[in-house]
């Protein structure tokens, strides 16, 4: 996004369909570089209840703040638009540490370490906070100005 010219996106299937198919189809539009970074859970995350639990394991994730779903498409800039959209809310601080239990490449960090694994589970509940208000920020300076 700094580059000004590359479409980016940020999606989860699972979470938001509307938008992933339309953060597909714009970069798919876009007469430019593109790139669309999905969330994909994997059998590694070893999601509690199996990948027929993948789409809500996706909804979780940016419910919880976990992963933030946003577009940038420089071609709205021509247009006098933001070309900066955030499509995902803030995040609930409550569902973070039960998102993370859900999957036991987290929670078996908590059987092995107990301490530590709860310093980084703190450490990552306040970086999502600051991931999200950095995409705030990022939509304030990419609006048009006045």
């Amino acid at each position: 996004m700094s580059y000004g010219y590359v479409y980016v996106a940020q999606i989860a299937m699972g979470a938001n369909m509307n938008q992933t198919i339309k953060a597909i189809a714009e970069a798919e539009a876009y007469p430019g570089p593109s790139i669309v970074i999905a969330y994909a859970p994997c059998e590694m995350h070893s999601i509690k209840g199996g990948m027929v639990n993948c789409q809500n394991e996706m909804k979780k994730a940016v419910e919880c703040g976990y992963w933030n779903l946003f577009r940038f498409n420089p071609a709205l800039k021509a247009e006098g638009k933001n070309p900066f959209s955030l499509d995902s809310k803030p995040g609930v601080k409550e569902d973070y540490r039960a998102f993370l239990m859900n999957e036991a490449r987290y929670s078996a960090l908590t059987r092995s370490f107990p301490d530590r694994a709860e310093k980084l589970f703190t450490e990552a509940e306040d970086k999502s906070v600051e991931r999200y208000n950095h995409l705030l920020r990022l939509k304030d300076l990419y609006a048009p100005a006045e």
